[in-house]
């Protein structure tokens, strides 16, 4: 059994998580519950920021919050001194509950719409991440009506592919992100954005991928876009200030999964890019990393309660909790694997293999498959670790099951953070059908 972060198992053979048992906090907020380990988490954004700092470069560590975004999280992040990504109006106006400095907010997506863009405005958000041609002229066009300048970078799509689960693939020249570093598209965009006066490029951004175990995707694609910088600062005076090379850093979810420490991702992509502006004659850039699930994802455990049970001879047996897809779609969404535990009795050897189902009334709702547990009974509680990244945030009311609570623990202390949705919730935002609208 591999623990993470404080978790431990206690002399009642319960597992802890912060000082807490996970027993005594089932029973407390119910289940399924999402239990977040605090002290893991900062321990994470410290060793990001750190090695910058020892190594003596001008950074932003950037917190994205794509991977679980609340108040309460953004207020931990704000307190590490932690930079900001969001991708959504939504996202920005979570940012703005939690009192974030506007000023290392970074907005990011896609398909901004103008709304958005004009919500970043108004807030004055630090930096806008500028993703194709379309954003770029309402972007130019708002600022020119506001008489309003804004800091950018360009995305680009450098054409590094990285080794990870191809829906999760970001850098590859076929992506829905960016501009194609190769076709000179962002060369255009960069010329196009310079020659307005309300629109100040600090630099490019790129992002190749999630789930990365190894830095030479990076290094690859720090190299490519520097060497563009260095040709467009020669045919277009364009001074580069910021080196986004985002994020994507791996964590662990089972055995088959090494990821490298932070430091080490931190230090190479230093590295590289110190060698690389030495060789091309530039200054050196800012850098900016935008770590998500890297922060969050292994520092998040959800408790369930187990259900019924199915026994198929020779085959299989099916143990279910009463949770499933709605509080984890990664399983389903990208076959995503996990480990788990029984929270009551962890300290005893495992002595069958199980698969755990979800409640929801989908075949594929399932968590994991053959996964090995003591003989388990009915309201034995189950642990699966590593669910703080996109567990939360990808939520639902499939089947109109309400949302889970989220709980933060530190220092034998528990804290509520997220309330349990009701049934009054699934129906808060619902109109019934007057009777002379009926058709």
């Amino acid at each position: 059994m591999h623990l993470y972060g404080t978790a431990s198992v206690n002399r009642a053979g319960h597992l802890e998580i912060g000082g807490k048992d996970t027993v005594e906090l089932a029973e407390k907020y119910g289940t399924p519950l999402y239990v977040y380990d605090l002290a893991l988490i900062r321990k994470r954004a410290r060793a990001f920021k750190e090695t910058f700092e020892k190594m003596g470069i001008k950074a932003q560590v950037a917190y994205a919050s794509k991977a679980f975004s609340t108040v309460a999280i953004l207020q931990v992040m704000k307190e590490e001194g932690l930079s900001l990504d969001v991708v959504s109006g939504g996202e920005l106006y979570t940012a703005i509950k939690a009192e974030y400095p506007v000023d290392k907010i970074h907005f990011h997506g896609n398909n901004k719409s103008e709304t958005e863009l004009m919500m970043a405005l108004e807030y004055k958000v630090g930096c806008i991440v500028v993703d194709n041609f379309f954003e770029l002229s309402m972007l130019q066009r708002l600022c020119e009506t506001r008489k309003q300048k804004v800091n950018i970078l360009i995305r680009v799509t450098p054409g590094i592919e990285a080794h990870t689960h191809d829906y999760i693939l970001t850098g590859q020249e076929d992506s829905k992100f960016g501009f194609d570093l190769q076709n000179g598209q962002a060369e255009t965009a960069i010329v196009t954005a310079m020659k307005s006066e309300y629109i100040h490029v600090l630099g490019l951004h790129c992002h190749i991928g999630s789930q990365i175990f190894e830095t030479t995707g990076f290094i690859l694609a720090a190299r490519k876009i520097l060497e563009k910088m260095s040709e467009w600062h020669k045919a277009h005076h364009f001074v580069p200030e910021v080196l986004n090379l985002g994020g994507g850093f791996g964590i662990r979810y089972t055995a088959e999964d090494e990821p490298l420490n932070p430091d080490r991702y931190v230090q190479e992509m230093i590295h590289e890019v110190r060698q690389e502006t030495e060789r091309l004659g530039m200054s050196m850039p800012e850098i900016w990393i935008e770590p998500g699930r890297s922060l969050v994802g292994d520092a998040g455990t959800t408790l369930y309660s187990l259900g019924s049970s199915k026994d198929v001879p020779n085959v299989r047996k099916y143990l279910a909790v009463d949770g499933g897809m709605t509080d984890n779609l990664r399983p389903a969404l990208y076959d995503a694997k996990y480990e788990a535990v029984l929270a009551n009795r962890a300290d005893e050897q495992p002595d069958e293999t199980v698969s755990i189902a979800g409640k929801c009334c989908e075949s594929g709702d399932m968590l994991i498959w053959d996964l090995p547990l003591p003989q388990a009974n009915e309201n034995d509680l189950l642990a699966v670790f590593c669910t703080g990244a996109y567990g939360y945030s990808m939520a639902n009311n499939y089947n109109r099951i309400p949302r889970p609570p989220v709980i933060f623990v530190e220092d034998g202390h528990d804290q509520l953070v997220v309330k349990r949705e009701s049934y009054e919730d699934l129906v808060r935002l619902d109109v019934p059908l007057s009777v002379k609208e009926k058709i």
